[in-house]
């Protein structure tokens, strides 16, 4: 896996996007995966197989990159609430208190009292808290495709994090590593990554809404509109699920995703969706490795359209973008494990 130095060139002129957007590079930060922002303009990161996790600060436009966790098992998600930034490993949330007053000396962390699956495949996590103050976590399906118990695996839990009470919110989800909440509608929008082998299209990747809890979404049984899994289709009809919002491209692997709330970008964006897309792995012929934008009208998904494109070229990927942040100017933070960067893509009028 490339890691780009700070001070290396990025092909980032072959990134098409649409006119009057720039993209530059934001931060070198290896292994980054998820991205969360403190209160106090403090970026966190987490990472996947270096188990470190990141403060990126910035001083009179200067970055620094600082660790403030490691040795943890795939750190993936990260956020913050009252000062306090949480951490999911595989198994376990950790919660490190009044961490921006101390990025130089964190504290011991203190551990959420619910105990996760130890499996390690799709076993990293997105976290966020919702609306409701509550901190959800995804959790993956342990196997491409099985039948695994429906209360562990397979879904987006949620947890109390002053009481540490658990439950479980929407199932049937084979892995989610991106979620927000539409701003004004409060719903849970989410990413899904489908199954494997089934061909080089099919089935679809996701993007799923669950406005209430108790939702199903298909997986081990259904897979995106109406696709019946070879093994596990008979054993339940797709009209017992819920179908996506609307279906991406197989195999692009949909990772984080934001609606966009700054004020940067033109008007037509406002709570828009922007999807970052891993990119394939076992698909004969490439795909994914870019942004694309969701058009929402009326709480319903109506298009698509790419919004950032150029990480992959002549069949090989220099990138691979893995979430997104909207910072408070506006500007859009896109983290990279490929190429170990943050990019920031900004707009200016043309």
């Amino acid at each position: 896996m490339p890691v780009i130095a700070q001070n290396s060139i990025l092909p980032l002129d072959k990134i098409k996007l649409p006119p009057g957007f720039s993209i530059s590079l934001w931060a070198a930060v290896p292994d980054v995966h998820a991205l969360t922002l403190g209160h106090k303009g403090t970026v966190f990161a987490g990472s996947k197989t270096s188990g470190k996790v990141y403060a990126i600060t910035t001083d009179n436009g200067a970055r620094q990159v600082k660790t403030i966790a490691q040795g943890l098992k795939m750190p993936t998600g990260v956020a913050f609430r009252n000062g306090a930034l949480y951490v999911s490993t595989i198994s376990r949330i950790l919660r490190f208190n009044n961490i921006e007053e101390n990025l130089d000396q964190p504290p011991q962390p203190i551990f959420i009292n619910h105990d996760f699956p130890t499996e390690r495949f799709q076993g990293w996590k997105f976290i966020a808290f919702g609306p409701d103050d509550l901190l959800y976590v995804s959790v993956g399906a342990p196997c491409n495709i099985c039948q695994p118990d429906p209360s562990q695996f397979a879904l987006i839990s949620r947890i109390n994090p002053d009481d540490d009470s658990y439950e479980v919110y929407a199932q049937g989800i084979r892995h989610s590593l991106g979620f927000d909440w539409h701003p004004e509608t409060k719903a849970l929008w989410f990413t899904d990554i489908g199954r494997d082998w089934m061909g080089d299209d099919l089935p679809a990747d996701e993007l799923n809404v669950a406005p209430e809890q108790g939702m199903h979404f298909g997986f081990p049984y259904c897979h995106a509109n109406d696709v019946l899994d070879p093994k596990f289709g008979a054993k339940r009809d797709c009209s017992q699920s819920t179908s996506p919002a609307i279906e991406l491209d197989a195999h692009v692997v949909p990772q984080g995703m934001r609606f966009y709330t700054g004020n940067m970008f033109p008007a037509e964006y406002r709570n828009q969706i922007l999807v970052a897309q891993h990119g394939s792995w076992n698909r004969r012929t490439q795909r994914g490795f870019q942004l694309e934008l969701i058009r929402i009208q009326d709480n319903k998904a109506i298009q698509r359209e790419i919004f950032a494109e150029g990480w992959l070229q002549d069949g090989k990927a220099w990138g691979k973008p893995v979430d997104v942040l909207v910072m408070p100017d506006g500007a859009l933070l896109v983290s990279d494990d490929f190429a170990g960067v943050i990019y920031r893509i900004s707009y200016t009028q043309p």
